[in-house]
């Protein structure tokens, strides 16, 4: 069957969800919460998580990986999920900074950071969005210039995750082209003290363990070996980490639907107002059941982009993923406003852990691409549309 077919999940993938599950429910909601508040961490479902191989079951073996791909990694983060505990550094960690190293790395990168990334020792942030570019990649400001043989990198990224864990940033800048004169984009590891690499907390509302930054970059410089891969590849090793990204982000917000939907489900068979659980009632049970089906439609399509990804298919898993990720930031944020309405009044208590939800699951519509992006996407490469900028 090839991997553009729906296939039903086969016997290695559900033992390693229900593993997966099942470690999850060790930790919980409550768990990821507490962290939060305490504005630590999860370093314990981390290291868990790291131990029995989950971290890094997309990566090469012969680097300490599971010798997987996108759609393992992309299971076990929806599976966390699910349980309440999804880990947002997978996104970026073994996800595209990993996956980007393992295609395009030379092998001393290689072997300087998959087996770290693998075990969960080593953790590496990604640098790509900037304040006055937007979804626009094409008017990224980072310049990256040869001097001798080192790099110089200046400018600024914001919205960066995780920066003050991450042994290094994988940083997106520009160089110039000798022949055109024209910049393009380029990827460079960026260790966390490099001497003019600044960042700075931003205050966020979203109640989340991970932390967003604003980073500087003043004349870093960087020896040479610091550019993964090729410098003329540009784009193509940029989206080697973008639809992963995209894949991975449908995950995590699949898996956080289904666990507002399960906490409204188990709520509304046993909540009674009048004779019968409210879950009785159409009005209660049709929402839920609508939600059920629009999660169910966006874990298809994602499984369908980490296929085509894991066969190589870049350009297929490209539409793929975009369309995984709109589908599965809509779902999400439609489970969670259901899940939070038939709770009621105690959907927005702290015991139930529902309405912090509201504000998280707006983060699958907008990061790492808005869906408005995504539209123009399908419409201009799907449908073959002409483009309005």
């Amino acid at each position: 069957m090839s991997p553009a077919a729906v296939e039903v999940e086969s016997e290695e993938h559900r033992a390693l969800r229900a593993a997966v599950a099942a470690l999850g429910q060790r930790y919980g909601r409550e768990y990821l919460a507490r962290t939060a508040r305490e504005g630590r961490h999860p370093d314990e479902l981390w290291a868990d998580a790291a131990k029995l191989g989950y971290l890094g079951v997309n990566l090469p073996e012969e680097y300490g990986g599971g010798g997987g791909g996108i759609a393992e990694l992309s299971l076990v983060l929806e599976e966390l999920g699910a349980a309440g505990c999804p880990l947002l550094m997978m996104v970026v960690s073994p996800a595209i900074c990993g996956t980007v190293i393992a295609r395009f790395g030379t092998e001393a990168q290689k072997r300087a950071w998959l087996p770290g990334l693998a075990d969960g020792s080593r953790t590496m942030a990604f640098g790509i969005t900037e304040p006055d570019a937007g979804s626009n990649s094409h008017r990224i400001t980072t310049t990256a210039r040869r001097d001798g043989d080192e790099w110089v990198l200046t400018g600024r990224k914001v919205f960066i995750s995780g920066v003050d864990i991450a042994d290094a940033t994988l940083v997106v800048g520009r160089t110039e082209d000798a022949r055109t004169g024209r910049l393009k984009p380029c990827l460079f590891i960026v260790p966390r003290d490099a001497p003019g690499f600044g960042r700075t907390v931003i205050d966020m509302e979203l109640q989340a363990a991970e932390k967003q930054f604003e980073l500087v970059l003043d004349d870093v410089r960087l020896p040479a070996e610091a550019l993964v891969g090729d410098e003329d590849a540009g784009l193509l090793q940029l989206f080697a980490g973008l639809n992963p990204e995209r894949i991975m982000t449908a995950a995590f917000a699949i898996g956080m639907g289904r666990h507002a939907l399960a906490r409204a489900v188990d709520y509304a068979k046993t909540r009674q107002v009048w004779r019968e659980p409210i879950g009785a009632h159409q009005a209660v049970a049709h929402p839920l059941a609508q939600a059920h089906i629009e999660l169910e439609l966006a874990r298809l399509m994602m499984r369908r982009a980490a296929h085509l990804y894991d066969a190589g298919d870049d350009l297929g898993a490209g539409e793929a993923a975009n369309m995984a990720k709109y589908a599965a930031g809509e779902a999400c944020v439609r489970a969670v406003d259901q899940a939070v309405h038939t709770l009621g009044g105690n959907g927005l208590t702290r015991e139930y852990g529902l309405a912090s939800l509201i504000t998280a699951a707006r983060v699958a519509r907008i990061a790492p691409v808005s869906r408005e992006m995504i539209l123009n996407f399908v419409s201009h490469q799907t449908l073959g549309l002409p483009k309005s900028y």
